[in-house]
């Protein structure tokens, strides 16, 4: 009897550490890594300033590399492509369009005409995690600010290429084509897992762009389109990466 005592005690206390240690790792915070984030990004953006009184609210989808210390600092560069449908020039196209506001051809005939917001930005990044999990040193709060060029148009589209108004250099008289540099911050909510399954950031950016009119003349207003601008845009963005971190010898792999 006292030796199965002996015995249930031992495999008792083995057991016991054995939980001891599991629990342990299992609450043991991981170490921060560092390696490439490679991410897809999109955006819901609100116009302001100049912006809002030529288009209405648009979206961002775009591209991004960065690299990631293990000081939780990042580094790297975007792309990001403008997309819209809502157009606020009210004066555009005023000559070619009759009192209803349809748009005549050269045969007279009353055609639609399609009016999109294209444009791009380009920019490098720099940023800060500051770490707030209790378990992997990678992820919190994620504060970035990048700077670039940022471009803008009105796409015009006339299917039937029936208005000689819009056809070649023409149509570069109604786009309201305008770029330069920008600025923008960025403060989101970073999430990398530790089992390659989920790796996300979401949170508010504002961009701000000072641009330039570029074009010599616009058609409808008689006049030239070479205006300094204010334009912004404040969104909701959201991204989803592929980590590529270093392991111990400095071989990189896939999370």
């Amino acid at each position: 009897m006292k030796r199965i005592l002996i015995c249930s005690a031992l495999l008792l206390a083995s057991a016991t550490g054995s939980f001891a240690q599991n629990d342990i790792f299992e609450s043991a915070k991981l170490p921060p890594r560092k390696g490439w984030l490679l991410g897809v990004n999109g955006n819901f953006d609100i116009p302001g300033g100049d912006m809002a009184k030529r288009f209405g609210l648009s979206y961002r989808m775009g591209g991004s590399m960065h690299y990631k210390t293990k000081s939780n600092w990042i580094f790297g560069a975007k792309v990001d492509f403008i997309l819209g449908a809502s157009i606020r020039e009210d004066s555009m196209f005023s000559g070619i369009r009759d009192n209803s506001g349809t748009y005549i051809n050269q045969d007279g005939q009353r055609i639609g005409i399609n009016k999109y917001e294209r444009g791009y930005m380009i920019g490098i990044e720099a940023g800060k995690i500051i770490n707030v999990s209790r378990k992997i040193s990678d992820n919190g709060i994620m504060l970035i600010t990048d700077v670039g060029f940022m471009q803008h148009k009105i796409l015009i589209q006339d299917k039937s290429e029936s208005i000689p108004e819009l056809h070649g250099d023409y149509r570069k008289g109604y786009d309201r084509l305008a770029n330069g540099i920008y600025v923008e911050q960025y403060i989101g909510y970073l999430f990398l897992s530790n089992n390659a399954l989920i790796n996300f950031h979401v949170g508010l950016d504002i961009a701000w762009g000072f641009t330039q009119g570029r074009r010599d003349y616009l058609f409808d207003v008689m006049r030239p389109g070479n205006e300094k601008r204010n334009d912004i845009l404040v969104g909701i963005r959201a991204g989803w990466y592929l980590p590529m971190f270093k392991r111990k010898s400095e071989e990189f792999y896939f999370e």
